[in-house]
This record gives C-alpha cells, sequence and structure tokens, in this order.
C-alpha cells in the first residue's frame, strides 16, 4: 500500500511540474474575442428550411389556418399503429413514452427552433427515454414558423441561455452511406421525419 501512495504521489507531482512548466512559459495571454462573421442568412427562411430538409431526407409541412396536427400526422403516417407522444395537443397518439420502457415505433415530439442553413430542428429532452428521438422508426417534430433562424451561428448563440440536461440538432432521417456512395435511411434510427411548422 505504501508503495502504491508514494506512486500515486510521484505522478501527481509530475503532473504539477508539468502544468507549473507550461504556465510559466505561457505567454500574454488574449481574451477570446468577438465573433463576427458574416454569416448567410435567407430571404424566406421557412422555404430554405424546407429545402434544406428535403435534401437531408426529411420533409416539412406548414400548417394552415384551421388544419389539425393530428390530421397531417395521420395523412404522412397512416399506418402507424402505434404513436408515441407526451404533448397535450397530440390527440391521435397511442401511449405516452414516459410509461414504457422501449419505446419505439412513431414519435411525436416538440422542437425549440429550426434552422434554415441545413433543415436541422434543436430539441432537448422532453422524455424519460431520449432514445426515443433515436430508435423510433418514424420522428415527428413540431416547431413554431416563427421559430427558425438563418445559420448555425445563430442557433449556437439561441442555445446560450438554455437549461437542459440533454441537447440535439436533429437534420431529417438517420443515413449512412458506404465506400460506394450507396446512401441509405434509417440504417441507425429513423426512416422518416416529418417537421410540421405551426
Amino acid at each position: 500500500v505504501e508503495k502504491q501512495q508514494d506512486k500515486i504521489t510521484t505522478t501527481m507531482s509530475s503532473k504539477n511540474d508539468i502544468l507549473s512548466a507550461i504556465r510559466s512559459h505561457t505567454g500574454k495571454r488574449y481574451d477570446m474575442p468577438d465573433l463576427t462573421l458574416d454569416a448567410i442568412v435567407y430571404e424566406d427562411k421557412i422555404a430554405q428550411f424546407a429545402d434544406a430538409l428535403q435534401a437531408a431526407g426529411g420533409k416539412a409541412v406548414l400548417l394552415q389556418p384551421g388544419e389539425d396536427v393530428n390530421d397531417i400526422i395521420r395523412r404522412h403516417f397512416p399506418d402507424a399503429v402505434r404513436i408515441a407522444s407526451n404533448l397535450p395537443d397530440i390527440t391521435c397518439a397511442t401511449f405516452n413514452p414516459d410509461d414504457l420502457v422501449d419505446p419505439r415505433d412513431l414519435a411525436i415530439v416538440e422542437g425549440h427552433f429550426g434552422v434554415a442553413e441545413n433543415g436541422a430542428v434543436w430539441i432537448t429532452r422532453q422524455v424519460k427515454h431520449k432514445a426515443l428521438y433515436f430508435i423510433s422508426n418514424s420522428l415527428v417534430m413540431l416547431i413554431d414558423r416563427e421559430a427558425i433562424v438563418n445559420n448555425m451561428h445563430e442557433a449556437y448563440k439561441r442555445t446560450e441561455g438554455m437549461t437542459y440536461d440533454f441537447g440535439a440538432f436533429i437534420s431529417g432521417p438517420s443515413k449512412t452511406a458506404d465506400i460506394e456512395q450507396a446512401l441509405v435511411f434509417g440504417a441507425h434510427g429513423p426512416v422518416g421525419v416529418l417537421v410540421i411548422l405551426k
């Protein structure tokens, strides 16, 4: 035990010596500069978001006045038997994913905002099993049409004040491609992604 203690003490001492040496040879320190990039902006963020999402293999639908989001979901997924959602306005849901150990099939979640540049939607954990976002056969994300930012620079600034234990940008269904450039959708996650812009 004494030999192990000596070894740990020596290791810690060596680590401290190394860090001290680095600090003593560090030149002038500079504050992080402000990022003043001329990032891309779009005249029609909704149209660009829909185009980018389609290029990523997903689809965006603009909710029209008087339309019911549940009807849109049923229209796009007529064969869905098991629909997971804990959102109060989703009446087509057949179960609450928080009540299950292994939620799959069609999942309906709410996103915070979309990114016109790449069709991504920022989501944070709203369910017990965050795997729901990645193991469901299809994923429907609801976002406010006014909550679309132009680019990822704006998106990261938007996340700065948020409190969350898990967050991710999702753009389209899961996909993978091999060296022969054969693109496969749904290889390790949702086969289809629908974004409904409210």
